[in-house]
């Protein structure tokens, strides 16, 4: 109906036009209708070739309310944690229900050094390398498909000094951050690629209308502001190379906070023929 509205506009317009009874005012009239009616194809075509993205709330997933890390140590070149209310290793169990990536692992931690691509690790003990330095650090439990846990106690984030693979000291992280999680790497399949779980985690910040909200570019076309902290779908993401841009933003600019913005590459693939 759109389109229909934005041609009679325009014919309108051009009829005028040949009348004679043409204007500055009535150029600008169909010049106005001709974008916008150039603007609205471009969507409808998007839309009808499966490339527009859409952004939704996931269900309400698997509550771990006494999910906690007790002790959380890295020595010897090993990371230690130390845990009650949850079970490395475990299916969370509304996994199958929700249709998006799962871990046939089961539920591990994410470890995130310097907001690179996190490292999904299934024990609660195992060796990591690290460059002696400082390094910004978030780990979280995370459930089977990869959410995190989004509590105090499930998760520590630190500045941590690092001599001869040790912690040589650790604080909290004071300033505001945002850390990226998901979606990473390859999904295969159309139950893999159907929904694609966006997650991340805020630290020392509260997202909300009229505060910090998270800004998220999918491949530098679609932009959505989120207000709150939950995991999301992606929809709609075409086959192949993918980009997901995370911005933390606060009164319409960019937050001037350590590794802000993040952008992450990934891919979508369907199932090999026959398969």
């Amino acid at each position: 109906m759109r389109i229909t509205s934005f041609f009679t506009l325009l014919l309108l317009g051009l009829f005028i036009v040949s009348c004679g009874g043409a204007t500055e005012t009535m150029e600008n009239v169909a010049e106005d209708a001709m974008d916008k009616a150039g603007e609205t194809m471009d969507k409808a075509g998007d839309m009808l070739s499966g490339e527009a993205v859409t952004i939704s709330p996931m269900p309400a997933t698997q509550e771990f309310p006494d999910a906690a890390i007790t002790d959380w140590q890295y020595k010897g070149g090993k990371f230690m944690y130390t845990t009650t209310g949850y079970e490395f290793a475990q299916q969370t169990p509304d996994a199958d229900a929700l249709m998006c990536a799962n871990s046939g692992k089961g539920q591990h931690a994410h470890l995130i050094i310097n907001n690179e691509p996190y490292i999904a690790k299934y024990e609660p003990t195992f060796e990591q390398a690290l460059p002696d330095g400082d390094h910004y650090i978030l780990t979280f439990l995370s459930r089977s498909y990869h959410e995190s846990i989004k509590t105090d106690a499930a998760h520590r984030a630190v500045m941590a000094t690092v001599k001869d693979g040790a912690f040589a000291s650790t604080t909290d992280i004071e300033e505001p951050m945002l850390f990226y999680s998901r979606p990473k790497g390859s999904y295969v399949g159309k139950a893999n690629t159907e929904n694609i779980m966006l997650d991340f985690y805020p630290v020392n910040v509260t997202l909300g209308e009229d505060g910090y909200m998270v800004k998220a570019e999918v491949n530098g076309k679609e932009s959505f502001d989120i207000t709150e902290w939950r995991p999301f779908y992606l929809k709609g993401l075409p086959m192949g190379e993918n980009t997901v841009k995370l911005t933390l933003m606060k009164d319409g600019k960019a937050v001037e906070a350590p590794l802000n913005p993040v952008t992450r590459t990934f891919t979508v693939e369907a199932l090999p023929t026959g398969e």
